[in-house]
């Protein structure tokens, strides 16, 4: 219990740190937004009240408590280029956004741990060293390469999909889960090829144990130690390495989201920080770092739940 409160004291204050830094760095950019959206309207009885709706008023750490009291309470500010609610602009795109996450974690799933069983199993044949070999290169092909093969070759050339044309939740579930495929295939592929050989190297590492060698003296086939006595030890660092893998998969669907033209929180972080909307961006930043911290403290106690040797040390 007091490694757990530990960990979450630790959390705590990772957040805190993580968007301090983030909203300094917002911060010290040079430029007035105030003077940028008034324009030729400007006058200082104007400027005084965008100001004050704009909550700029006060000197930096007094913005920065007003802006961290609302961002806890839901309230994270006016957008600059929309002058409505960033909570009203984000609305309806943290949800592709998720659903892209989502469907991308669970082909990982899906793709990596068969195919590292099926390596580990068969780890001296032929098929073996070529799906080795092809897994290495899956692994070093980023995904917005593998996005943009997939616009052309299922976009352009076989029409499985239509590039650009997004199809959202409200006129069709199946639709958008359709074209939300390919971009979460394109983000699952390296992170399922680093998997699958995650847990090859766990494998391996298992097999060479005393347990192991005893199970053999018994009569069990190849098959069955890993099977029966090897997969649950071996899946440990691949479990840890699948939740904090969510939050890597939530960072990389921002690029792969301008590759297939997917109207989420990547596409509209780059919108806000070319357009200069600082609230916009600040929110998605502080949300993607406070979601790879959280995933990384989920990971921690998932750890020390399967294996007791850690709770333990």
């Amino acid at each position: 219990m007091g490694t757990i409160a530990k960990k979450t004291g630790t959390l705590l204050l990772t957040l805190l740190l993580v968007s301090a830094m983030a909203f300094l760095a917002f911060q010290i950019i040079p430029g007035d937004p105030v003077t940028k959206i008034l324009g030729t309207d400007y006058t200082p009885e104007r400027a005084a009240t965008l100001r004050h709706e704009l909550g700029l008023e006060g000197d930096l750490s007094a913005r920065y408590l007003r802006w961290l009291a609302g961002f806890i309470t839901g309230d994270f500010g006016i957008s600059y280029s929309y002058m409505k609610p960033v909570r009203q602009v984000m609305q309806g795109k943290l949800a592709v956004t998720a659903a892209l996450s989502v469907l991308s974690w669970l082909l990982v799933l899906l793709f990596s741990i068969p195919l590292g069983i099926a390596l580990a199993r068969y780890h001296k044949g032929v098929f073996a060293r070529a799906a080795a070999t092809v897994n290495q290169v899956f692994m070093a092909v980023p995904p917005f390469f593998i996005g943009i093969l997939f616009t052309y070759l299922f976009g352009l050339l076989l029409k499985w999909f239509v590039p650009g044309k997004f199809v959202p939740f409200s006129e069709s579930f199946w639709g958008c889960l359709g074209y939300l495929f390919f971009p979460a295939l394109a983000i699952a592929i390296p992170k399922a090829a680093k998997t699958a050989r995650l847990l090859v190297s766990s494998i391996m590492g298992e097999m060479q144990k005393d347990y192991v060698r005893t199970a053999y003296s018994r009569g069990n086939s190849r098959w069955m130690v890993i099977r029966t006595h090897v997969l649950r030890n071996a899946l440990l660092p691949v479990v840890t390495y699948l939740a904090m893998s969510l939050a890597d998969i939530v960072a990389g669907s921002i690029i792969v989201e301008q590759v297939f033209v997917v109207p989420g929180i990547g596409r509209l972080l780059v919108a806000s920080i070319a357009s200069r909307d600082f609230p916009v961006a600040l929110t998605i930043v502080v949300i993607i770092a406070a979601l790879v911290v959280f995933m990384n403290y989920v990971a921690d106690l998932v750890t020390q739940f399967i294996d007791p040797r850690v709770r333990l040390s």
